[in-house]
């Protein structure tokens, strides 16, 4: 054992350090926040409790699947009769929250709203159907609000694929 080895076990100047530590972290004011009186910040764009969009009061909904297909938890199943959606279902506690279900629907129909409050005890409750779906639009995205989350975090648009300003382009012959 080497005099400096010695030294420090005597003196148990690795306990002090960390009792210093300690001391240091228990004068920092504390970062918890006191949920049900105080709400955190919600970050734009965040992916949270589905909805179905809806356009002058219809469903946008065509029931073309897209969102089912590319669903990596395969969460989203549709059922389709006489050409209108009959069944649409996600459940909750398989999906990933990942947001490809909004950008593979060419309708915008699905989105991913703010709320994140909706917790359950209830494994029902977390199995959204066609209504609750088109309900948590009516709450969750009012007025104008779903407009400006589509126009704000979902890309591409139909205007996205332009000819850009001064690109040579076919523009067929010329008679």
């Amino acid at each position: 054992m080497t005099f400096k080895k010695f030294l420090k076990t005597i003196t148990f100047i690795e306990i002090f350090k960390g009792m210093a530590l300690t001391l240091k972290t228990m004068l920092t004011p504390a970062v918890t926040i006191q949920y049900p009186k105080e709400r955190r910040k919600i970050a734009p764009g965040f992916r949270g409790q589905h909805a179905l969009a809806k356009d002058a009061g219809r469903a946008k909904c065509v029931g073309c699947g897209l969102c089912a297909t590319i669903c990596p938890s395969q969460c989203i199943k549709i059922t389709r009769a006489k050409g209108k959606v009959e069944k649409y279902e996600i459940e909750l506690l398989r999906c990933i929250y990942c947001g490809f279900c909004v950008e593979a629907c060419p309708y915008g129909a699905i989105s991913l709203t703010e709320n994140y409050e909706y917790s359950s005890y209830n494994k029902d409750d977390l199995y959204m159907t066609k209504e609750k779906l088109l309900s948590n639009w009516d709450k969750y995205m009012p007025g104008d609000k779903g407009e400006i989350y589509y126009r704000k975090f979902w890309r591409p648009f139909s205007e996205d694929f332009g000819t850009p300003q001064g690109q040579a382009s076919y523009r067929g012959k010329k008679e």
